[in-house]
Formats: C-alpha cells, structure tokens, sequence
C-alpha cells in the first residue's frame, strides 16, 4: 500500500464556492478540511487561518449550507458545516467515487488556487487516479511513500527515553522554552556534553521513525 500527496490547482470556474471565494480576495488564506462525511447531509469540519467574521463571509458563498457553527480555536476558526450537497464539479465528484484510493485528512485549501491532499491505495490505483486527475486540473505528485496505519513505535534506548521524559518535565520543550539542557543535565545528574547528546540522539530516532522512509520520486508513476 502507498500513501501519495497531491497538489492540484484549481481553475476558479471548478473551485468549491467557499474556496473560489478566498481566491477572489480574503482574509482567510487557508483552510484544512479534517472531517466531510459522505451522507445525504453532508457535515464537515473545517479549520481556517482567519477570524470569526471573515470565515462566515467566506462560507456565505456555499449555497447548500443549512447549518453553521463556529469556534475560534488553535489561532483561527472551526467550522462546522452542513450541507445539502458537496458542490464540486461532477467531473470531479465522478473521479472520485470511480477511484479505488482513499482520502487522508487534512485535504489543504490555499489562497492560490492550490488543494493539497494525500491519497491511500495500490500503486496501480494511485498511477491512475493521479492519470485522471491530470487531465482535468494541473496535478503535481509531490511525494510517495509507503503507508503506516501509524508511525511505528521509536526504538529508544531507556536512558534515552528518560532524557527526553526528563526534558519534557524541566519544560525543554516548551513555546517558548523555560528548560535547558544543563537543566536536563542536573536531573540525570551527568554532564551538559552529555545530555544534548542524549537529547539529539533521541529525537533524531523519534523523528525519523515518525517521518518513514524517504520521499520516492514521482516518476514511478508517470
């Protein structure tokens, strides 16, 4: 199984209206889709990087909603929607119920034109969908890489593990930091030299294990 990224740039005629609307001009430059459901109600979650007010504007030009709801949170807004339809262009929504891929949250509207989403499946099934895509909007295949129900587990070593529990708990990894590594230090009881090394060591293992493996190039399925 694959796991590839997509970015697919849309023709304002065949945008969503709630995206064509931050192409034409808003505050609102992004916005992560994390939940849609597929039912006769469509309900989706949505985070954008604007405020309350300038998000309801950008949702006003959806026709189909029924029903809005909206949080500031996480230094923009959620927005809960329901919708009577998806508002997509049939070629579109045709694509994507023929696809034998899945769909991975967050699918990203940018204020360009640009959705950035990732899709699950064979390579076979990827090849062709990234195919079809193509012929309707520009597509760009930006990384391939194979698919993890969930990063596997980081292979620490367990003084390693206690230098990076102990650099949590002296606030090391705080925004904005309130620990140092002398603090990490005093609390191993070892030298300075010797835990940034601890810590270094660490998240390069936890880091690499959470990223896999490296980016594959896009040809292989062009």
């Amino acid at each position: 199984m694959r796991q590839a990224t997509f970015e697919t740039t849309y023709p304002a005629e065949a945008a969503h209206p709630f995206h064509r609307r931050m192409m034409e001009g808003s505050e609102v430059t992004r916005a992560d889709l994390l939940i849609w459901g597929p039912t006769e109600a469509v309900t989706t979650l949505t985070w954008f990087d604007a405020g309350r007010s300038e998000v309801a504007d950008v949702l006003a030009a959806v026709d189909s909603t029924t029903r809005t709801h909206l949080v500031a949170a996480d230094g923009g807004t959620y927005a809960f929607v329901r919708q009577t339809a998806y508002e997509l262009p049939d070629p579109v929504l045709d694509l994507v119920a023929a696809s034998r891929v899945v769909f991975v949250p967050p699918v990203r509207f940018e204020e360009d034109g640009v959705v950035r989403f990732d899709a699950v499946g064979e390579s076979e099934a990827i090849g062709g969908f990234y195919a079809d895509l193509a012929e309707l909007f520009p597509t760009e295949l930006v990384r391939v890489r194979e698919f993890r129900q969930w990063p596997a587990p980081a292979a620490l070593t367990d003084r390693r593990r206690e230098a990076l529990e102990v650099a949590v708990a002296v606030g090391y990894y705080d925004v904005p930091r309130s620990g140092s590594v002398a603090d990490v230090a005093a609390e191993l009881d070892c030298a300075r030299s010797t835990a940034g090394e601890l810590l270094r060591r660490a998240e390069s293992t936890v880091l690499t294990a959470f990223a896999g493996e490296p980016d594959r190039p896009s040809s292989a399925f062009r």
